[in-house]
């Protein structure tokens, strides 16, 4: 039977159906603020460090916020002694006021099984990898009210920044910085295609119509692709690989994701990667490094993410907030990125 989740009533927008792990939260004084943010730098890459300290200008970020690593050879994924090695190297250098962190690079981004992100914030989750396609552990963050999370929760949310090509990672920090700067009319896009097994999030969908506050206009859509729109703030759907990408136009802070298998191994190519978003204009993104089975808690939760985005929350923060079992996923793009960060309340 489904419930209700009600964006919010300051929207006015109706409501979107969920079950019951999603019931109605009202998200309060979200915000992760710059000065809460730790950058750290692989200093073993060039395009980090470059890329890392463009981010820490764009933003603002305190020169004490940003932490340094070394790690040679760019691999994909790291055992769990690599791991927790690398980690109690980045806690040493975060100050106690630090929420959130974001890593500068391309790979590592697999921890075993787990998503680097995940592993970070949540610890290593041994038995996901025991069989992957079990169901995860919920995230205590999910669709949560916390304000700050490392505080309350004792978790610092982390996000991953691709840094292969410098100016298209630069592009990406651009457009996270500028998204607050004026709420465009936008529409956000759901897509129930015809791969029945990646559409297991369509029940969650929110309804087409009109948020007028935030001049959005949700829309739902049956297609397997997107062609030719050119404001997109939300795109979200299932397959494999996502067709005509080069068509369409997102703005700045658009959050776009595809629930597939492997949209989180970023160098793989038996799947479309997630950081395909980001080079398409996205400004954040997700998917899961290792076969998650079409569990929708395993994937971002639409109505929750919209609900949390439109309630003025960064980037990081709504996805993280919409994720119930992220143990496999994979975060990307920039954490700051708040397109209605005047509706905070």
């Amino acid at each position: 039977m489904r419930n209700f989740l009600c964006l919010s009533l300051a929207l006015a927008a109706g409501a979107a159906h969920a079950d019951a792990p999603a019931a109605a939260v009202a998200v309060t004084a979200p915000g992760l603020q710059a000065s809460q943010l730790a950058i750290v730098i692989n200093d073993a890459e060039p395009n980090s460090v470059e890329v890392g300290e463009y981010y820490r200008k764009a933003h603002g970020i305190p020169s004490a916020n940003v932490a340094h690593v070394n790690i040679p050879n760019r691999p994909r994924k790291l055992s769990v002694d690599q791991f927790t090695q690398l980690k109690e190297r980045i806690n040493a250098q975060l100050k106690p006021e630090i929420q959130a962190v974001l890593m500068v690079w391309s790979a590592p981004y697999a921890v075993e099984c787990n998503a680097i992100t995940a592993a970070f914030t949540l610890g290593f989750d041994a038995d996901q990898c025991a069989k992957t396609c079990d169901p995860g552990k919920p995230s205590t963050y999910f669709n949560s009210d916390v304000a700050q999370p490392y505080t309350q929760l004792g978790l610092r949310l982390s996000m991953l920044l691709p840094i292969d090509f410098v100016e298209e990672a630069k592009a990406v920090v651009d457009r996270g910085a500028v998204s607050a700067f004026s709420v465009p009319a936008a529409s956000a896009y759901y897509l129930s295609t015809s791969d029945t097994a990646r559409n297991s999030r369509a029940a969650f969908f929110p309804p087409a119509g009109v948020v007028r506050q935030r001049k959005l206009t949700i829309k739902n859509l049956k297609a397997d692709s997107l062609e030719g729109a050119q404001d997109i703030m939300v795109y979200q759907t299932g397959l494999a690989k996502v067709a005509k990408l080069e068509t369409l136009h997102f703005l700045p802070g658009a959050l776009a994701d595809h629930l597939t298998s492997f949209g989180g191994d970023l160098q793989g190519s038996s799947q479309m990667s997630s950081q395909r978003w980001l080079e398409a204009g996205a400004t954040a993104s997700y998917g899961t490094v290792s076969e998650p089975c079409s569990y929708w808690q395993k994937f971002p939760n639409p109505t929750v993410l919209l609900r949390r985005y439109l309630s003025g929350s960064t980037a990081l923060e709504a996805y993280w907030g919409s994720v119930l079992w992220p143990a496999q996923g994979l975060f990307i793009g920039d954490p700051l990125a708040a397109p209605y960060a005047g509706f905070r309340r």
